[in-house]
């Protein structure tokens, strides 16, 4: 694998390596010992999947509150989305900011998302699917969710959402 550091620290895109012959290519998708050789949270304990049937689909911003955290690594394997986290790190020199990316099944790129981030995205195309490796079991009373259009983080999303859940539509801003 190939990890590649964003402008917010501990924050990295993921690509295969890949060996490639006449039947197309091989590449391990995740390797505990690669990840923690870099320093890198390397616990799975959870993947998960999710299938979105239209494009415009928004999905997010949610997080989980201490002590129940979470990384992600976040990979479309089919379809397209642009896949958005914002650093909630109190600490970081990037509290606030916020960081997109396009994910496909085309460039197979994953972002690894440390823990303190919240996370979402918005498909780009019909039938959508997105797979997660998580380091903490999910826990719903810890669940929490930023709106997708908080005027705080500005996100420049590439669509409108033209599907988003009741439970996503009725998030708070961040401040309040």
């Amino acid at each position: 694998m190939n990890f590649k550091e964003t402008e917010i620290q501990g924050l990295y895109l993921v690509d295969l390596q890949q060996i490639s012959d006449d039947r197309g290519f091989f590449a391990r998708a995740f390797c505990k010992e690669e990840f923690a050789e870099i320093g890198l949270e390397s616990e799975v304990l959870q993947a998960n999947m999710s299938f979105s049937k239209n494009a415009g689909t928004l999905r997010g911003m949610h997080y989980q509150k201490n002590p129940y955290q979470e990384t992600k690594l976040i990979r479309c394997i089919r379809g397209s989305i642009y896949d958005v986290v914002i650093d909630l790190r109190k600490d970081s020199p990037s509290y606030g900011d916020w960081y997109g990316v396009e994910l496909n099944d085309k460039n197979r790129t994953a972002l690894m998302v440390p823990k303190d981030f919240a996370h979402g995205f918005i498909t780009l195309q019909d039938d959508t699917e997105v797979m997660y490796l998580v380091s903490q079991s999910y826990v719903p009373g810890a669940e929490m969710g930023i709106r997708w259009n908080d005027p705080r983080f500005a996100i420049s999303w590439p669509v409108e959402p033209t599907v988003i859940s009741s439970k996503d539509a009725e998030l708070v801003n961040f401040n309040d």
